[in-house]
């Protein structure tokens, strides 16, 4: 397999990992959109992936959640397979995605979006209608409590911040007690308060999940990495450190050196 840079292996002893992918290339139409890509995430841990546009980030993402067929390689979910088993299957078992544009009911109140999520509701008008129960209401402040719109539970989504409908949806999939986290882009069409909050959200989810985050911002990602794999050309340049990546020549070539380059045109 050809390769950009040599690297270390995973951090993650593999014992550790609840998360394995494990040399996973995705072909589409003859394209090899990744190329035996692979990486440990450890229990609650937060792994970044970063890489210019059209690295592989999101398609990773989508053949760890079973969305697109794994041409070749394994992923593992706490020692178990489940290269290729159907998004639904892999939602249960326990890994929970949110996708770059929040998906939220928005002529319901915020208290009703997270209880549609909540595992084991069935249809909009039978979650609903369903008798709350204790239990059912005590998890449902729980979660508005961990992504701070507990004061906005009676509130209709639809006249809530774009921000705040990002944080509905990592409350959506928090609901579907994951144990693990995939959040890509969660920043995205934020505001910079609305930036910092989610970093600190974030980090928050580390203490009972393990977080995966496909991000842009750099700024956003020294605020919650505590590992990055750096991804290009649809095959893993590196992984390490804020500071190892941040300093990596070639990283800086492909990656890091074009962002300084956006920012100050």
């Amino acid at each position: 397999m050809d390769t950009l840079l040599s690297t270390s292996d995973s951090k993650v002893e593999p014992h550790e990992a609840i998360l394995s992918v494990r040399d996973v290339r995705v072909v589409f139409s003859g394209f090899q959109a990744i190329k035996g890509v692979s990486l440990d995430v450890g229990d609650k841990e937060i792994v970044t992936i970063i890489g210019p546009n059209g690295a592989g980030k999101s398609t990773l993402m989508d053949a760890i959640v079973g969305k697109s067929p794994v041409a070749s390689g394994h992923v593992f979910y706490q020692g178990q397979e489940i290269t290729n088993k159907s998004p639904h299957e892999i939602a249960h078992m326990g890994i929970g995605r949110k996708f770059q544009n929040p998906n939220v009911y928005n002529e319901l109140t915020v208290f009703e979006n997270i209880l549609l999520a909540l595992k084991g509701s069935h249809g909009v008008f039978a979650s609903i209608k369903t008798k709350l129960t204790s239990v059912k209401k005590a998890k449902i402040e729980s979660v508005l409590d961990r992504i701070g719109l507990l004061d906005k539970a009676f509130t209709k989504v639809s006249s809530l911040s774009h921000g705040q409908k990002q944080w509905i949806e990592i409350g959506m999939v928090l609901a579907q007690d994951p144990t693990v986290v995939l959040l890509d882009e969660p920043t995205a069409g934020m505001t910079p308060d609305e930036t910092h909050e989610t970093g600190e959200i974030i980090k928050t989810l580390a203490n009972q999940h393990a977080v995966v985050v496909i991000e842009h911002d750099m700024e956003f990602v020294k605020q919650i990495a505590q590992r990055i794999v750096v991804l290009h050309q649809g095959e893993k340049l590196t992984e390490g450190s804020v500071q190892e990546v941040q300093t990596n020549p070639k990283v800086i070539e492909v990656y890091l050196g074009r962002e300084r380059i956006d920012a100050a045109a």
